[in-house]
């Protein structure tokens, strides 16, 4: 199959996805009733808690879980089957103590459509995420009891086993099941992939933003456009500082140098060579912090060979074992790009200092489904606890990638290893 059209190029390729489906199908079931309802009592509890004073505690933490969990199944939602679901949480303030944090999270609308969406996936979700691997392991059943398997369950023709609609209780009859079995084989063929995305669009009806989506992606994108202002207005204030504290002063440093050397010319020749040497000096010392800062806002290599050409020379750079895997069959928006780029270069540095990691992968790729996508994935073997929204850098990232409409999810259990995903909505030319 073309993962990047999402089309199948011959009929073998049709028939790996459609048994893929089915076994993402039942991957996704047993996920809907263990974790939807492990979640959900979680919550309830937490919750109930609150009024004892440990909810205050425990409610932030569960709600994280929460969102992480529906964060995930949103970017299987659009990994899998195009289905895009936009996140619509609303930013806490960094470093709030306990009490703000519960009740921020508990009067964000996107969290009760959370504990309103592991609901529906325990329940609807199981079955629509289930029917998939039915509908594909079923028609087995019928072609075995063709094969002769119907007598054990009949008694040697004395009782009837049902398959479907047919009774089976002879060779004839169970010739009959096999063609059922047949006809079912070629219904699940072309329905299987079709019904994966009927569970995806049933939790985008519930985990979307419903009758309030304008409302909310509104508010989403006035708060996402502060935070470009702010962040453009930051970076602003470290460009001045950079060239106030780094190259403004070395250049001063040189003028007044070339000043002294001048007086010096006649009257102290070796002094004036000094000078001229130390000056010198400055000069390429202050080109390269202009470099630098230069390549802090955007790196030449970014703008000139791309961003998987960028994201090697970063990796190459890292005192970690980076292995790089680019999958692009062009360029994206040039604002993409650098958020893409500095949201990569922002992961690494963290997994760097934090992780303990001694090797990391980066994965870049491009999909076409949904108006397409690009698609990120950083994996460290480090030590894991990684969490988002807690205040932490990764959640800074994830308004900053907000801007773009991007998503990010973090799966980082104690012991690792962690893997950052981001998704940001683009084409490339």
């Amino acid at each position: 199959m073309d993962t990047r059209s999402g089309h199948p190029r011959n009929s073998g390729g049709r028939t790996a996805a459609v048994v893929l489906a089915g076994a993402r199908g039942l991957a996704l079931a047993v996920v809907a009733l263990a974790g939807s309802i492990t979640l959900f009592v979680l919550s309830v509890l937490s919750i109930a808690f609150i009024v004892l004073g440990i909810g205050i505690v425990t409610t932030p933490w569960v709600l994280t879980g929460v969102r992480a969990f529906a964060n995930w199944r949103r970017l299987v939602a659009a990994r899998w089957c195009g289905v895009r679901i936009p996140p619509g949480y609303r930013p806490l303030p960094a470093g709030a103590n306990p009490w703000t944090r519960t009740f921020g999270m508990l009067g964000d609308p996107a969290a009760w459509r959370d504990l309103g969406w592991l609901v529906t996936d325990m329940t609807a979700g199981f079955a629509t995420a289930l029917l998939p691997a039915v509908l594909l392991c079923y028609p087995l059943e019928g072609i075995a009891l063709a094969a002769g398997v119907w007598r054990p369950y009949t008694d040697g023709g004395q009782v009837f086993y049902w398959y479907g609609f047919v009774p089976v209780s002879g060779q004839g009859s169970a010739l009959l099941a096999g063609l059922l079995g047949l006809v079912l084989a070629g219904v699940a063929y072309a329905l299987v992939p079709a019904l994966l995305r009927v569970h995806f669009l049933l939790t985008r009806s519930v985990l979307g933003a419903g009758r309030s989506g304008l409302a909310e992606r509104v508010r989403v994108l006035t708060e996402t456009r502060r935070d470009a202002v702010d962040s453009s207005a930051a970076e602003l204030r470290r460009i001045e500082r950079d060239l106030h504290d780094g190259a403004q002063a070395r250049l001063v440093a040189m003028g007044m140098d070339l000043g002294t050397v001048e007086a010096l010319l006649d009257k102290d020749p070796a002094q004036a060579r000094q000078l001229l040497a130390q000056a010198r000096r400055n000069s390429a010392e202050a080109l390269g912090e202009l470099r630098d800062l230069v390549r802090g806002i955007h790196p030449p290599v970014l703008a000139e060979r791309g961003l998987g050409d960028a994201v090697r020379a970063l990796a190459l750079r890292l005192p970690v074992a980076t292995e790089v895997t680019v999958e692009l069959d062009g360029r994206a928006d040039a604002p993409v790009e650098s958020a893409a780029y500095f949201a990569i270069s922002e992961v690494l540095t963290n997994a760097v200092k934090h992780s303990g990691a001694d090797r990391i992968w980066v994965d870049l790729h491009h999909v076409a489904e949904d108006g397409g996508a690009l698609r990120i994935a950083v994996t460290d073997n480090g030590r894991g606890g990684a969490v988002l929204g807690t205040g932490s850098g990764l959640s800074g990232l994830e308004r900053r990638l907000g801007t773009f409409d991007g998503i990010l999810a973090v799966s980082s259990p104690a012991g690792g290893p962690t893997m950052v995903t981001m998704e940001i909505p683009c084409v490339l030319s």
